[in-house]
């Protein structure tokens, strides 16, 4: 595999709209190619007989079924509160209209 070149280092760089150093593109130059590298094994590796996974183990939902049940009433559930209004709990307001 060829080696990423310091032109084209910059070039990225200058797509990405970023101002890099000329020391900074010697450096990122080894990484990415260090990194492009390290893609180019993996995609060497022969995976036709694996199916494609979104996690390494199976996933269950934890939660339990939805059975409804009887609860309170909306009269019942107001009962307690403090103030109510139009069938609902009233609480002070904490921000001021615009």
């Amino acid at each position: 595999m060829p080696e990423i070149t310091r032109e084209e280092v910059a070039h990225l760089a200058r797509l990405s709209r970023l101002a890099l150093e000329d020391s900074e593109l010697d450096r990122l130059a080894g990484q990415l190619d260090v990194i492009l590298g390290a893609v180019a094994q993996i995609s060497e590796v022969s995976a036709a007989d694996v199916p494609p996974t979104s996690h390494a183990v199976p996933l269950e939902n934890v939660t339990r079924p939805d059975v409804v049940k009887p609860s309170l009433t909306p009269a019942q559930a107001l009962s307690g509160a403090p103030a109510e209004e139009d069938g609902r709990f009233r609480v002070p307001r904490i921000l001021d209209e615009e």
